[in-house]
């Protein structure tokens, strides 16, 4: 029998569980609303780098982003910079590499995908590969290594959720480098397989449909003197007009066992030259018009394109652009030879050509760290750079008024204690609120926070959003 005490107990009990309910909802949707600096947690390995590039587009009012995501396999997001709204990470495609549990290097890396949008709006990504495998086939311009060059295509205009992987570009490729003309034709750059490749091009007239055979610019050969083969690292960007401009190193490619250096192969690198692709004509220049002679060789190089000579110190990662006037500014990082497999710490050097000279920059006061470089006039350069201080990561602005003679920091769009970062490129056409791409290195994990970052900070979201799956890698660290 129910008595009237025993329904003010069971009204109470009522009361309270609601009570408990609106509570947890209220704690929910509180949870839901926390915004956090970084748009995904699932960045792998080093998941952006300056050399894969561009990892950005800007187009038509959204910034579109791709990172090497778990299992090294490519992930593409977008931002909506009136509405505020994230889409994605969506999976683009699946990588070769990755996957193999019993392979000695944990990550490898040098897949990392490369985005564009064609003028038909479709989105196109080149990721996957470290030269291809034997089991491909011969490669006719270089050696094998590991993975499969790939590229994947939107199925719907300016829809990151769908992807669809195409078989008309090169298996045998690593470090992709998209460029888009004016008049849409697409250039996909690359090395034609491992370290003992020539570098090359594959272009396109029908928005990615089809490309042409890969014809090579920078060429591998046999030394005679050393054990050893010319090999090559360019950074390759859209100039003025129709030019392609390209900024590269030179990598001495050791045998594993010869007789001038006990270290072996070792990724040493020298030297920083500059020359010109005009896409029009079909004509490679150096900086005072000179014509060279295409695949361009050690010798001509040395001779005809070459900005520094550095022989002793280390160099690594090209990068460079271009005044209205056509007068490039190029960067390379140096370190010392320290008798290691690698070189001591490294830092960005800067050159500019004044019309008649290469000068460099009297600035040392930039801290170590790599960087992207963007000439806004012919007294204005900046630095886009990640640096790490006393322990603290930090990606910031440096701006040069006298022609990148002296740099100043002028804005740091992200600082975090006991972390490291690695950045992209530059984006294409960017937004001033999302300039560069950055993952954040911590301690313990694979995994990286993802950020866009531009002159308001990193662009927020829903921290619930930016919980994604992330699978167990059981791979064998070196």
């Amino acid at each position: 029998m129910i008595t009237k005490q025993n329904l003010l107990k069971i009204s109470l009990c009522f009361l309270l569980l609601g009570c408990n309910a609106t509570k947890k909802d209220a704690s929910k949707n509180k949870n839901a609303e926390i915004k956090v600096d970084y748009f995904a947690d699932n960045g792998f390995g080093n998941a952006v780098a300056i050399v894969q590039h561009p990892s950005g587009v800007y187009h038509k009012g959204i910034t579109y982003v791709a990172y090497q995501g778990p299992l090294e396999d490519p992930y593409v997001a977008s931002y909506n910079h009136k509405t505020k709204e994230w889409k994605g990470p969506f999976k683009a495609g699946v990588s070769q590499m990755g996957k193999d549990p019993n392979r000695k290097k944990n990550i490898d890396n040098h897949g990392k995908p490369a985005l564009l949008i064609d003028d038909a709006g479709y989105i196109h990504i080149a990721f996957g590969g470290h030269g291809g495998t034997r089991e491909d086939g011969v490669n006719p311009l270089g050696n094998h290594h590991y993975g499969k060059n790939l590229h994947a295509v939107s199925k719907k205009p300016l829809d990151i959720s769908e992807w669809e992987t195409q078989d008309n570009i090169s298996l045998f490729g690593t470090y992709s480098q998209f460029i888009k003309m004016d008049n849409g034709d697409i250039y996909l750059f690359y090395r034609h397989g491992a370290h003992r490749s020539n570098w090359v091009y594959q272009k396109s007239t029908d928005n990615g449909k089809t490309f042409g055979e890969p014809i090579s610019f920078l060429k591998h050969k046999r030394r005679t003197e050393i054990e050893a083969e010319d090999s090559w690292y360019p950074w390759l960007s859209k100039g003025n007009g129709d030019d392609i401009i390209v900024a590269f190193d030179y990598h001495i490619c050791r045998d594993n066992k010869n007789a001038q250096d006990a270290r072996g192969h070792i990724p040493e690198r020298h030297n920083l030259y500059y020359m010109v692709f005009d896409t029009k004509t079909g004509e490679w220049k150096n900086v005072k018009n000179e014509l060279l002679e295409m695949p361009l060789t050690k010798e001509m190089a040395d001779q005809k394109a070459l900005v520094k000579k550095i022989p002793s110190d280390w160099t690594f990662q090209g990068i460079a652009d271009v005044d209205s006037n056509g007068n490039p500014h190029v960067g390379v990082l140096v370190g010392p030879d320290v008798g290691a497999k690698r070189s001591g710490p490294k830092r960005l050097q800067l050159f500019r050509w004044n019309g008649n000279a290469w000068l460099q920059s009297k600035n040392f006061n930039l801290p170590r760290g790599n960087g992207d470089i963007e000439v806004k006039s012919t007294t204005e350069v900046s630095i886009y750079l990640e640096s790490d201080v006393e322990e603290t990561g930090e990606i910031s602005r440096w701006d040069s008024f006298d022609d990148g003679d002296t740099f100043k920091k002028a804005q740091v769009f992200l600082s975090r204690k006991n972390s490291s970062f690695v950045i992209s490129s530059l984006i294409d056409t960017p937004h001033p609120d999302a300039r560069i791409i950055v993952a954040e290195k911590e301690k313990g994990s694979d995994f990286r926070k993802m950020y866009l970052l531009g002159d308001s900070g990193p662009i927020k979201r829903n921290k619930k959003e930016t919980i994604l799956e992330k699978p167990i890698i059981k791979q064998t660290k070196n």
